[in-house]
């Protein structure tokens, strides 16, 4: 199995040559093994001088990784170019050439040669899974049959930058807390570490008892000596279940997408981000010609929760036995109200897609200003935490001296 693994890997190969009019050319081709690219290249009306493997002189892996922001650069790059009239294979040419990222460059060149090898735009990005999911490559079918490509680039450019931002979104509602929660106890480790000893080793040298307050703080400190690589370990190891269990078990996932739903403050940040990626993402597909049915599928896969991914296939189903939007969504119980009358208003109008962006731009201002109340809500909060802790230490070791000093 590891051989064929192998074999099937593909290669970056630098060449230089001459094409069919006697131009000398050199670029670069995505192959399996060296004779392979020479084939492929004689194919192109190329007659090749030097084909050589590409050296990587990244650093580690070898790999820079590919991010949803290069993905948006180059749709929005490519329609650039495709409206400023350049042919799509030149495009490809100066959208690689611009590419900080070495990784996305191997994959423009890629593209380019399958495109140039007969295959269509979309045909060649569905070579690359891990980069340009279903929805990108629909849409972009979905361009190239209209004849309005550069016009679905910008439309896919655009719904990238959204999606993103609302990721943004939801990563700035949870990474502060979640930093001062890791410092608060990073903090609270070390005092019951390195600092409560020095004052116990003192108090011990006054031979009085201690008042309970302080003993409990020093009883905590000698257990968290005792046990710390103990806890380490077994946070690791709870860390390490949960992230596998997620992985492996689907039941274990769709039990977290129901808890995130149901949980306070958070499950409504979570419940109104995923509206909006809805309403978004079915907007720019039903806009760009992609069947209802093909919209709600792609909706579906990219609702990032398994209780709406479920919900938007029933309301695929129904919708495919001839029930309108509107009502299939309604059954479903999980869309709120606001959204399923726009939805009728669009049905009704003719303007769904019009209706169902702005959906997607009302729950991403929603998700915007409950993610501002979130953050000004827990500053507070978890300043309040981390003073009666740190406080509430160094109470404890100061009062064994204040009493010491009452009794002199």
């Amino acid at each position: 199995m590891a051989k064929a693994a192998t074999a099937e890997k593909s290669f970056t190969f630098m060449y230089e040559g001459v094409d069919r009019k006697g131009t000398k050319i050199k670029g670069e081709i995505l192959s399996k093994n060296q004779a392979l690219a020479k084939a492929e290249l004689r194919k192109q009306g190329i007659t090749t001088k030097k084909v050589r493997k590409k050296v990587d002189l990244n650093i580690g892996s070898g790999k820079k990784k590919i991010t949803s922001q290069d993905i948006t650069i180059f749709m929005r790059q490519m329609a650039t170019m495709m409206k400023a009239g350049v042919p799509l294979v030149q495009a490809f040419d100066i959208v690689a050439d611009g590419l900080d990222n070495p990784s996305m460059r191997q994959v423009v060149n890629g593209i380019k040669n399958d495109v140039e090898g007969g295959n269509n735009f979309a045909g060649a990005l569905r070579k690359y899974p891990n980069e340009f999911e279903d929805l990108i490559c629909s849409l972009v079918d979905s361009g190239e049959q209209s004849g309005a490509l550069e016009t679905m680039l910008d439309r896919i450019a655009e719904y990238k930058e959204k999606s993103e931002a609302l990721k943004q979104k939801i990563k700035k509602a949870l990474k502060y807390p979640i930093t001062v929660v890791l410092v608060a106890i990073v903090v609270t480790g070390i005092l019951l570490i390195k600092v409560v000893p020095v004052f116990q080793e003192l108090f011990e040298s006054f031979g009085a008892e201690l008042p309970a307050f302080t003993q409990m703080v020093i009883n905590m400190s000698e257990w968290v000596q005792a046990n710390w690589l103990v806890g380490i370990a077994i946070a690791a190891g709870i860390f390490y279940g949960i992230s596998q269990a997620k992985k492996r078990s689907e039941a274990f996932r769709n039990w977290i997408d129901r808890m995130v739903l149901k949980a306070p403050v958070v499950g409504d940040i979570a419940f109104k981000s995923t509206v909006a990626r809805f309403a978004r993402t079915l907007s720019t597909t039903f806009a760009a010609g992609v069947p209802l049915i093909e919209a709600l599928e792609s909706c579906a896969s990219a609702s990032g929760n398994s209780v709406y991914r479920d919900a938007i296939l029933r309301v695929r189903d129904d919708v495919s036995t001839g029930q309108q939007l509107q009502f299939a969504m309604r059954t479903t119980g999980v869309f709120p109200n606001m959204a399923l009358q726009m939805v009728a208003i669009g049905e009704e109008s003719g303007a769904l897609d019009a209706m169902l962006d702005k959906v997607a731009s009302y729950y991403e201002s929603e998700v915007d200003n409950a993610v501002d109340g979130l953050t000004s809500m827990m500053e507070p909060l978890i300043m309040s935490v981390l003073g009666v802790l740190i406080g509430g230490l160094i109470i404890a070791m100061y009062l064994p001296i204040f009493q010491l000093g009452q009794a002199i």
